[in-house]
């Protein structure tokens, strides 16, 4: 099992819109085709991409996990700010959860890619979402998509590219 706090050559991931990641997509699975696509960390490629479709699924499907005591949420609320602009923390495992997360489902790269972009359409629609946070509650629309982004940024950044 990697490390993934120590993992080096990460590529940094910036987004500001949903666009840009369905642009990286493309970018991703562009690499995969000529065979220049690999993946830094434990997952494989289609793990990742399942893993971010899925946190995004959730808030119209349900969570699959229970939310933290209150102490937990409400730090973790507190945190939502810095990771909204400056990103989400790398290595963070879900305490009680096996595998430290869940959502990872270990699918072709093209299938974990139309996923990911089916469910990126849906949170760029005004849909509402029908499920809170179980980290950090109630979000506003704009709140869900950014957390979404940062969280795109974080586990894309282990995919290699070259």
């Amino acid at each position: 099992m990697i490390d993934t706090k120590k993992v080096v050559g990460r590529r940094r991931v910036s987004f500001s819109s949903i666009e840009d990641v369905l642009k990286e997509i493309d970018r991703i699975e562009e690499a995969h085709r000529n065979g220049a696509l690999r993946s830094l960390g434990n997952w494989s490629p289609g793990q990742i991409l399942s893993h971010v479709a899925a946190w995004i699924e959730y808030g119209y499907v349900g969570y699959p996990i229970k939310s933290p005591p209150w102490f937990i949420k409400s730090l973790l609320r507190l945190m939502l700010k810095r990771y909204l602009k400056g990103g989400m923390p790398i290595g963070v495992r879900i305490p009680g959860v096996p595998e430290g997360t869940v959502g990872m489902d270990d699918v072709p790269l093209e299938q974990a890619a139309d996923r990911l972009k089916v469910a990126l359409n849906r949170l760029k629609s005004n849909e509402e979402n029908r499920f809170d946070s179980p980290a950090f509650g109630k979000l506003s629309h704009e709140d869900r998509i950014r957390l979404n982004l940062r969280h795109a940024e974080l586990h894309l950044s282990f995919l290699s590219l070259k």
